[in-house]
């Protein structure tokens, strides 16, 4: 039976309908939403880059000398090469070069051909042998490198003279210190051009970092000089760069 036919029945019966049930309690409002400071602005910071170098004059130096021979047979070139290497050696620790101090890199022993005419004809054999030598005592790099010349003869051949520092460690807290400092100069003159003061460092990171090297110089041409053994040893330089930022207040 449908709710509107049994209301009628019930009227008719003399029962008083039941009155509709109460609308349902309104829901309580939403509670306001409480209020809450704001974080205070972040501070305004500035992002700067430093560069710095530091230079040493160098207390070593590489020397990569050799010895090269040729001859009809192989064997007759490796007598020649070991000639001329022992007599190198000998003229080496002769300069106070230790033996510590002294590396065989390279041996070899290579055929050698004509090409003339297209077709390949062996002619005899090349042998050589190539060291580095170190020399800690950098005012004596001239007289090493006359002093292979000398005892090897034609069968000499200098490839290098490199300078460097022992202990690099200075040279680098050096350049750190200088990158530190240009950074922070630079801060506070940005800083300053914006009417504020430098707060606090937020951050500081090191970008990059060289290992010491020979110092560029117009004075310093490689391999110049070298046939009469005078030598420019120059300076050797290490660079860093470091990005720091720091707060404005």
């Amino acid at each position: 039976m449908s709710v509107a036919a049994a209301l009628v029945t019930l009227l008719a019966l003399g029962v008083t309908a039941p009155a509709a049930p109460a609308a349902a309690a309104a829901l309580p409002a939403h509670p306001a939403a409480t209020a809450r400071p704001l974080a205070p602005d972040s501070p305004a910071t500035v992002t700067v880059t430093g560069e710095g170098s530091a230079s040493a004059p160098p207390d070593l130096a590489v020397v990569g000398a050799g010895v090269e021979a040729s001859a009809k047979t192989s064997q007759s070139a490796l007598d020649a090469q070991n000639k001329a290497a022992a007599a190198l050696l000998a003229a080496v620790r002769a300069q106070g070069v230790a033996d510590r101090d002294i590396r065989t890199e390279s041996v070899s022993l290579d055929a050698v051909y004509d090409h003339t005419g297209g077709t390949a004809r062996l002619t005899g054999y090349q042998a050589a042998q190539s060291f580095s030598v170190k020399v800690r005592e950098v005012a004596k790099v001239g007289a090493v490198v006359q002093a292979v010349t000398d005892a090897a003869g034609d069968a000499a051949r200098i490839g290098f003279v490199a300078f460097d520092v022992a202990d690099p460690a200075p040279l680098r807290a050096g350049a750190r210190e200088a990158a530190h400092a240009d950074a922070h100069a630079k801060a506070e003159q940005y800083a300053r051009l914006s009417g504020r003061r430098l707060g606090r460092l937020v951050s500081l990171s090191e970008d990059a970092s060289s290992s010491p090297r020979p110092a560029p110089s117009a004075a310093d041409t490689p391999g110049a000089g070298l046939g009469g053994a005078p030598v420019a040893p120059g300076e050797i330089r290490a660079t860093a760069t470091v990005t720091a930022v720091y707060e404005l207040d």
